[in-house]
């Protein structure tokens, strides 16, 4: 019995031992993670901190969409149907059985183009144009002036269009992604990563819209679709420490680019966007030089306001390339026009659908094209968010949370 008592005590002094051990060990890591944030915050974080562990195993990538130059093309002209209906059909409208050029046809085509959404200045400084070439052409005819109004559009948006960088040669191509709620900034996230998966690149998504409901869900879903791996935090946690651990992780396992989503934000509350001042910062302390693209995804539906929006977003976090979503379902894509004119950052993609593949690159001379040309031979859009979930369930994606990639 004594010897038992004895080994019971020594049990029992060994057990309290480890315990404490495992108090001490918890408190170490939990402060060394306290610290790793401070320092990112403070500037202090060291380039060559310990690497994370190696990745888990790869989601699928998905299929590189099948179609063609013609397919791409016809997709845009029904994308765009409504627009060409409310600006260019007017136009044509108002042309039609004019004989001369004279103040009246001015002044019904300034109505409208700003009843378009083009906007008051982009409008005004557009028949400038028009009227210049229009005197030194002797100009008559009604219908050149329709092509002067499409040759004086296309150099517009030409002047304020481009594509996103390629990944740089050392380290993740990072894109922070801002925007007001409804833009549909989600969407576009999975749709690019859609995109640079199917190029063979790896791609890494940070879930930073931590506070809408179910929009970590929704980041995951699109991971999935895109074989890409998201890096997120518990809903409600801080925005830029999300994407701090996302770009680490990039750095770390050699990713090629890195889609840092944020919370969407009011551009009338100050308050709000000096928190993705913050996001920004932070990115810029873990990776020298990023984020390399700062998009501002834009819903055309909201005409004018879009513009707003896009004043105060570039002014809180120096915005350098739009995507310009929804101008399938809009007549108010006219607002392109006046967001080249007026604000001088580049339109570097534009939605034209829900089909992953409805996300394309601007190119001012097929929009344009689509706008004033033939509205003959459109195949439609592609498929719809019904056809989408249908897919993912036959793909076995769901939205249960899974273990997010380790944090340094």
């Amino acid at each position: 019995m004594s010897d038992l008592m004895q080994n019971s005590a020594v049990l029992g002094a060994i057990g309290g031992a480890v315990a404490v051990l495992v108090v001490v060990v918890g408190v170490v890591v939990s402060r060394g993670r306290k610290k790793a944030w401070q320092d990112a915050l403070t500037g202090e974080l060291d380039a060559a901190s310990k690497p994370l562990p190696a990745a888990p195993e790869r989601p699928a990538k998905a299929p590189a969409p099948a179609e063609n130059k013609a397919s791409i093309f016809e997709r845009l002209v029904d994308g765009l149907a409504r627009t060409k209906g409310r600006m260019v059909g007017r136009v044509d409208d108002l042309f039609r059985g004019r004989k001369v050029v004279d103040e009246e046809l001015w002044s019904q085509l300034e109505e409208l183009l700003i009843t378009s959404d083009v906007g008051i200045r982009a409008t005004t400084r557009l028949l400038e144009s028009m009227r210049e070439r229009a005197a030194r052409e002797e100009l008559e005819d009604p219908a050149r002036l329709r092509e002067l109004l499409r040759e004086n559009v296309h150099e517009v948006l030409e002047g304020s269009s481009g594509r996103l960088p390629d990944p740089p040669a050392d380290g993740p191509l990072v894109i922070m992604v801002v925007g007001v709620n409804g833009a549909g900034k989600t969407t576009t996230i999975g749709k690019l990563a859609a995109r640079y998966s199917a190029e063979g690149k790896t791609v890494l998504i940070a879930a930073g819209d931590t506070f809408r409901a179910a929009a970590i869900e929704q980041v995951v879903v699109w991971g999935k679709r895109a074989g890409a791996e998201v890096v997120r935090h518990e809903a409600g946690s801080d925005p830029a420490a999300v994407a701090h651990d996302a770009v680490n992780a990039g750095v770390a396992r050699g990713a090629d680019v890195v889609i840092c989503d944020t919370a969407g934000r009011l551009h009338t509350k100050a308050n709000l966007m000096v928190e993705l001042q913050k996001v920004r910062r932070v990115i810029g302390k873990v990776l020298d030089g990023a984020p390399h693209e700062v998009l501002l995804v834009l819903d055309s539906t909201n005409g004018q306001n879009a513009i707003a929006q896009a004043r105060e977003f570039a002014g809180a976090v120096g915005v350098s390339a739009i995507a310009l979503t929804k101008l399938d379902g809009t007549a108010r894509g006219g607002v392109i026009i006046g967001i080249a004119d007026e604000l001088g950052i580049p339109v570097k993609l534009i939605g034209i659908g829900e089909a992953v593949e409805d996300l394309r690159d601007f190119e001012p001379a097929g929009f344009v094209d689509a706008l004033f040309g033939s509205e003959s031979g459109a195949l439609g859009r592609g498929r719809n968010s019904a056809s989408a979930a249908a897919e993912d369930e036959e793909r076995g994606i769901t939205v249960e949370p899974e273990a997010s990639p380790p944090a340094p």
